[in-house]
């Protein structure tokens, strides 16, 4: 992934780092588990494939967001982990948007229920 080379405002980066339908699924899901394998993550997150899994990774990982483990042995295991310094970080933003996503639900279902148009 291509950063520019300036911006405008700090959350245009966030923004960059961050855009495209998998990452934010994906670092939720790294909140919960911890650690997780590639498969781990490709069974809980519906709709991804391993390659689009794998490209997401790897771009969280080139800005500080992820990293991953490598055991020795065979079968080779790896492991995908959130960063103590920008991966927990950013878990807090997304805390903020899953809570914003839920009352949002809420309201649309609340709407539904009352005939009114969503």
């Amino acid at each position: 992934m291509k950063i520019r080379k300036e911006y405008t405002c700090p959350l245009e980066i966030v923004h960059d780092i961050l855009k495209g339908k998998w990452k934010t699924v994906i670092l939720w899901q790294l909140k919960y588990r911890n650690r997780a394998s590639l498969s781990q993550l490709e069974h809980d997150i519906r709709g991804i494939s391993q390659k689009m899994l794998l490209e997401q990774l790897k771009e969280l990982m080139e800005f500080g967001l992820v990293d991953k483990k490598k055991f020795k042995g065979y079968p080779l295991r790896v492991e995908y982990f959130l960063t103590e310094d920008k991966g927990g970080r950013i878990i807090k933003s997304l805390e903020i948007m899953q809570e914003i996503g839920r009352e949002y639900i809420a309201e649309m279902e609340t709407k539904r229920r009352d005939g009114r148009t969503v």
